[in-house]
């Protein structure tokens, strides 16, 4: 593509957003600059209403979950809660009306968190124990980033994802070494202590090595002989070890991605005087191979 073509598709891009702005009512632009907007005083208090309202929601729920809360204040509870679905259900249809990109908004992240903020009441019908996925709302929250102006940890944020997505490989691979490794120990654990020591399959072996490996230990199965002992303290052991593995390996990825985010953000270059190496740390005063002087243009 010409620098032309890029320039034409741009413009009309352009276009297309701009034609779907000017087909906005007034009345759609004054709702989607108190709904969606935030430079506002109107935006700004209709996101701090809409903050307190989630966390009045999500906390109606966790103390219905309460049996003496629920059976003295289980109507009133009720009530609002249909109260908050309403204003949500009214919210979101507001959103989808005002917004010029309806598509670009349903299939949001937000969008979707919206949908699924307001589902789980009119699917109680249906299914009674849905309410309690109401709690899904408390992500609605995310939305205080706007308001506090705290977008400029989503950097470190990225860096972290990015770090997570370089080490998924090796994630994998540490995940499926623990899971042969929980096998094996499952497997040996039935063959020591058997069914009489509560070791009735090896599923349930392997439920007992997971618990163990993770350091967990609830206790609920034991090995009784001093075989069994002996393979669980192993097992213990093997448990400690593995817990420092993913922390390195995540470790050694977010360096990197710190290093090269540094790179990317520092248009200086550094170069040795001696061996002329350019692989140097940011704020690297003397070369890391032999010493000399970092001299910086």
């Amino acid at each position: 593509m010409t620098e032309k073509q890029a320039k034409g598709s741009s413009d009309n891009l352009q276009t297309n957003d701009d034609s779907q702005v000017l087909k906005q009512s007034p009345l759609q632009q004054a709702i989607y600059e108190v709904i969606f907007g935030y430079e506002s005083r109107a935006g700004r208090w209709f996101d701090i209403a809409l903050i307190v309202i989630i966390l009045s929601s999500v906390t109606a729920v966790l103390a219905d979950s309460v049996d003496s809360i629920h059976s003295n204040y289980g109507v009133l509870i009720y009530r609002l809660e249909w109260a908050f679905t309403l204003i949500f259900t009214l919210e979101y249809f507001l959103r989808i009306y005002s917004t010029p990109n309806k598509r670009a908004y349903l299939f949001s992240f937000y969008g979707i968190i919206d949908l699924f903020s307001i589902l789980p009441t009119y699917l109680a019908f249906l299914f009674p124990s849905a309410a309690y996925l109401l709690v899904i709302r408390i992500m609605r929250v995310l939305r205080i980033f706007r308001i506090l102006k705290l977008f400029r940890y989503i950097g470190e944020a990225n860096l972290l994802y990015a770090a997570l997505l370089q080490a998924r490989r090796k994630i994998i691979v540490f995940l499926f070494s623990v899971l042969v490794l929980i096998i094996i120990f499952g497997a040996l654990m039935f063959v020591i202590e058997g069914p009489e020591n509560g070791f009735t399959n090896i599923p349930v072996s392997i439920y007992w090595a997971i618990v163990t490996i993770t350091t967990v230990g609830y206790g609920d199965i034991a090995p009784q002989t001093s075989l069994g002992q002996f393979v669980a303290a192993f097992a213990m052991i093997c448990g400690y070890a593995i817990i420092a593995v993913p922390t390195g390996i995540i470790g050694a990825e977010l360096m990197q991605q710190v290093q090269r985010s540094n790179q990317r953000n520092n248009s200086v270059s550094s170069i040795c005087s001696g061996c002329k190496n350019a692989n140097h740390d940011l704020d690297a005063r003397f070369c890391k191979y032999c010493g000399q002087k970092v001299i910086r243009s």
